[in-house]
């Protein structure tokens, strides 16, 4: 079985944290790995963002293979001038196709500008198309707080577009299954619902002491830590009031914490720091915690298992997450986490049990809850060996023979159709 995965607008290759890399990087990169390791070839096609990075990689093991297709300028570009540049694309998978004489039978595509590069491609390959959002433009916008927020309707167009060619649309949770069905009209039959997993080959307890050393923090140091993109959506404004309050609470003082913010680039210079980071810098110097809370900066991927273990508490106070992957590579790490009752989050945190799940947009209750738990280290520790056990039921080995599944029943309901 050959398989064509498109993430058009970002690679699973990136380093996390930057403006279009998280949860989506990690799923496309580790399916597409385990994939390969279940005997099933994929090759992961993205634009061409750089023309010094060659445009094949051999990363992800067992012949699997990223294949950066040029398609307008080799760099990066906002998402509103990449829909031009889809025909392109397209062209371009079609030649490596035919170029390595490969014959594809199935599409995934991850995202909706992926999806309208997967519904020409069905056109010239007949092949069936499964699609995977990550997020979803209308749900963004119900919580959007800025007009600088809201998605634009060229992408609630091509969602839709997306979803009417699919023959499959996967979700990571029922939430996502309703949301599809109630705001997209999206037939039930044509939503499956798998949850994305989790690399517990990478992601497991390491102990604190070593990935304190690793990430170059003191041994006796107290780390909270959140990881993510830096926009509004993530809600990190919250965690810093959350934080300040703790400060002025003076249960700091009792049980000295830091807040290491992965994402982004805080050393930037002004014309070019994105605008979200700059907005939380000034609110820590107006809140006076310039000197508790830490911007590192973008990690790569492969060091987050460091981070993760070296944390007591992994934050996330994010206003939607479709499904949370921070928060499950955290739990294989054995680090109770936090995390709003958003999308996938409300159901991934078993609350009192692997973590805590606070009410969105609550600073009040967030403060509670990391007094509750970063004075106790008994507690946390408990959490953490439930979390690991917990986050194993998510492990890729779990999750990739569902995918493949998946693939196969397409692929035989395509045939089908097609021979009536």
């Amino acid at each position: 079985m050959n398989i064509a995965i498109l993430s058009y607008h970002t690679c699973p290759l990136a380093t996390l944290g930057g403006k279009d890399t998280g949860g989506m990087n990690v799923y496309v990169r580790d399916l597409t790995r385990y994939l390969g390791m279940h005997g099933i070839h994929a090759d992961v096609f993205t634009r061409s963002q750089d023309e010094h990075v060659p445009h094949v990689l051999h990363d992800l093991g067992s012949g699997n293979r990223v294949v950066h297709i040029p398609a307008g300028p080799e760099s990066p570009l906002p998402k509103v001038e990449l829909k031009q540049y889809i025909p392109q694309f397209t062209a371009g998978i079609s030649a490596f196709a035919e170029q390595k004489n490969i014959r594809y039978d199935l599409i995934h595509s991850h995202y909706w500008l992926s999806g309208l590069a997967a519904e020409e491609l069905k056109k010239s390959w007949n092949k069936p198309v499964i699609s995977m959002f990550h997020t979803l433009a209308l749900l963004k916008n119900r919580i959007a707080k800025s007009p600088q927020e809201i998605e634009s309707d060229l992408r609630i167009e091509g969602e839709r577009e997306a979803i009417t060619i699919s023959d499959k649309v996967v979700a990571a949770t029922s939430d996502e299954k309703n949301q599809l069905e109630k705001l997209y009209q999206t037939p039930s039959e044509k939503i499956a619902v798998i949850p994305p997993g989790v690399d517990i080959t990478r992601f497991y307890p390491i102990p604190a002491d070593e990935a304190k050393e690793f990430v170059g923090i003191p041994k006796d140091e107290r780390m909270l830590l959140f990881v993510g993109r830096i926009e509004p959506l993530k809600g990190i404004d919250i965690l810093i009031r959350a934080i300040a309050q703790l400060r002025h609470a003076d249960v700091l003082s009792e049980c000295p914490h830091y807040l290491y913010i992965i994402g982004g680039e805080p050393d930037a210079d002004s014309q070019n720091m994105n605008q979200e980071m700059r907005r939380l810098q000034n609110l820590c110097r107006e809140l006076g915690v310039g000197d508790l809370v830490l911007f590192l900066g973008k990690r790569d991927q492969d060091t987050l298992q460091y981070y993760y273990s070296a944390a007591e508490i992994v934050v996330m106070p994010s206003h939607y997450e479709s499904f949370g992957m921070v928060a499950l590579e955290a739990m294989a790490c054995g680090t109770p986490v936090i995390a709003t009752q958003v999308g996938g989050l409300q159901h991934l945190v078993q609350n009192g049990v692997t973590g805590f799940t606070v009410p969105n947009d609550n600073v009040e209750v967030l403060e509670e809850r990391l007094t509750q738990l970063i004075c106790k280290q008994e507690m946390r520790a408990e959490m953490g060996r439930k979390s690991i056990t917990y986050a194993r039921s998510y492990a890729w080995d779990v999750i990739t023979p569902r995918v493949i599944d998946l693939y196969k029943q397409t692929i035989q309901d395509y045939v089908s159709f097609q021979e009536r």
